[in-house]
């Protein structure tokens, strides 16, 4: 087992692996940027070291920064987090050459899932469910035309290195296809710098729904359920809940093998999620895999009882999974606290916390790197924390969130947990009946609250 990891990353996740390691009896290095001088991450670390400025640009994605940072203080391993330097392949490469041991999947493993193209054939050859769609990259336009009239309005272009709802199109209708088109290839190389888009089939209202894995370096995979992550706001989650409610145990058992076979595919290995949409008729199709650790996994650990993260570093240092059978107890929410204004179409709201008081009770996990005091920096995400709740059902787990939400107390700046309480209220999420498109309706009214 390892003696000390360098953490490459910041805020609550930063926070999250800090206790998981001490838990372990591991030493932790924290890296921070100026912005972060007075995050906790930094404060309760073993040791911190400062690498850059504000822009990530300049700190948490500069690779010889944190590189230099594990060398000066011995760390034998990286722990990446989610987002930043996480799912780039160059930087497991890298720590790799430079013999630390980053804590995730192979460079190899990265790159064949990291871009769609290559991740859908590689789906297609081990009998992965996808979505209709085109064989690989779109080069030009009149490519584009035959693949649509093959597999019928409406499509979606999405870009071969997208991710976070960018480099995405729906075309409803032929006419629009040559705009939406080279929108797509622009945005794509813009923000991945690589142009290289495909098409697929549209599906119409669905669910989505990601199932946990966990592999070892013996060859060794295993599922731990799914989590249900249809409530987003443009393309970006907001609510998580494990079980799904559409879920039955014939249709866990099926996703849960395909997801097995989609990480066994590409040799797997560590924690890692395989996203589907599910339509009506549950009939469900492989989107992405992630390659790192997902920012709702706690619930998925409250219905499981496994500290995942902890899976992660076990998984690096080569220890065997224990193959245990699957149980899951009760229902887990997940409410992202965003440091946003709802009334205002969700503008973000940088500022000084000036009052900050967490929920608690039974069975109530809040998992943040903010406290009063605490001013948050304008160049990162605007989550400042999670709120994650269980119950033995979901209709105890969604009364247990809505009065934990209104012990929730943030002031001096805007947070979504007024957009969150209203969403407990509402009888579409009660019921289940929801898809990846609801929000776009769900009117949030300020004067409720």
């Amino acid at each position: 087992m390892f003696n000390k990891i360098l953490i490459a990353n910041r805020g609550e996740i930063a926070l999250r692996i800090i206790r998981t390691c001490k838990e372990m009896g591991i030493k932790t290095v924290a890296v921070y940027s100026t912005a972060d001088n007075d995050s906790l991450h930094k404060k309760f670390a073993d040791e911190a070291v400062c690498i850059g400025p504000p822009p990530s640009k300049d700190s948490y994605l500069k690779i010889p920064s944190l590189l230099a940072a594990a060398e000066i203080t011995n760390a034998e391993a990286i722990h990446p987090g989610y987002g930043f330097l996480s799912e780039k392949a160059e930087f497991s490469r890298i720590c790799k050459e430079h013999d630390i041991t980053f804590i995730g999947p192979s460079p190899d493993s990265i790159s064949n899932m990291g871009n769609k193209t290559m991740a859908k054939e590689t789906m297609i050859r081990n009998e992965v469910p996808v979505v209709p769609g085109s064989d690989g990259v779109v080069e030009n336009i009149e490519d584009a035309r035959k693949v649509c009239e093959e597999i019928g309005y409406p499509v979606i272009i999405k870009a071969s290195s997208g991710g976070g709802g960018r480099g995405m199109r729906i075309v409803r209708a032929a006419e629009n296809l040559q705009k939406s088109y080279s929108m797509c290839k622009n945005e794509a190389e813009s923000a991945f710098d690589d142009p290289d888009v495909y098409i697929e089939k549209f599906v119409e209202d669905p669910h989505h729904v990601e199932i946990q894995v966990l592999a070892d370096q013996h060859g060794n995979v295993i599922h731990l359920g799914e989590r249900d992550c249809s409530l987003q706001r443009r393309h970006q989650k907001i609510l998580e809940e494990a079980p799904s409610p559409l879920m039955t145990p014939e249709l866990r058992e099926e996703m849960g093998q395909a997801a097995i076979n989609a990480a066994k595919s590409v040799d797997y290995e560590g924690a890692g999620t395989v996203e589907f949409l599910v339509d009506k008729n549950k009939d469900f199709y492989f989107m992405e895999m992630n390659t790192r650790i997902q920012v709702e996994h706690p619930v998925t650990e409250e219905i499981t009882n496994y500290d995942l993260v902890a899976e992660q570093i076990k998984a690096a240092a080569g220890v065997e999974l224990e193959q245990k059978e699957l149980k899951m107890r009760g229902h887990a929410i997940e409410c992202r606290i965003n440091a946003e204004d709802p009334e205002h179409n969700f503008r973000p709201s940088a500022g000084t916390i000036e009052v900050f008081h967490t929920p608690g009770g039974h069975s109530v996990r809040v998992d943040t790197h903010a406290y009063a005091g605490y001013k948050i920096p304008p160049h990162y995400d605007s989550m400042i924390g999670k709120l994650i709740v269980s119950a033995p059902t979901r209709e105890d787990a969604i009364k247990r969130m809505r009065r934990s939400l209104e012990e929730f107390i943030i002031e001096g700046v805007k947070t979504t947990i007024p957009y969150h309480i209203q969403l407990m209220d509402d009888e579409n999420f009660q019921q289940g009946k929801f898809n990846t498109h609801y929000l776009d309706t769900f009117k949030f009214n300020p004067d409720r609250n």
